[in-house]
């Protein structure tokens, strides 16, 4: 699961290197204070859910600045 972090693909999805960095703090933090995961998780590292609910389109990058309002993950 960690090498989709290598694919220029989860990149160009979310806007940029820097989106995606800021996306999967929020949703890892949010996990690790008790969220629950939006995918299945069978032995996943949070890490690693945080990813695939992203690649699933669980989860996006909606910022203030963009339409919307707040963002999707919190």
């Amino acid at each position: 699961m960690i090498e989709t972090l290598k694919s220029d693909d989860i990149i160009n999805k979310l806007g940029g290197r820097f989106k995606l960095t800021a996306l999967i703090q929020r949703r890892w933090l949010q996990l690790m204070q008790g969220a629950r995961p939006m995918v299945e998780t069978d032995g996943l590292t949070d890490l690693e859910v945080v990813i695939k609910e992203i690649v699933d389109g669980k989860i996006e990058a909606v910022y203030p600045d963009d339409e919307g309002g707040e963002d999707a993950a919190g």
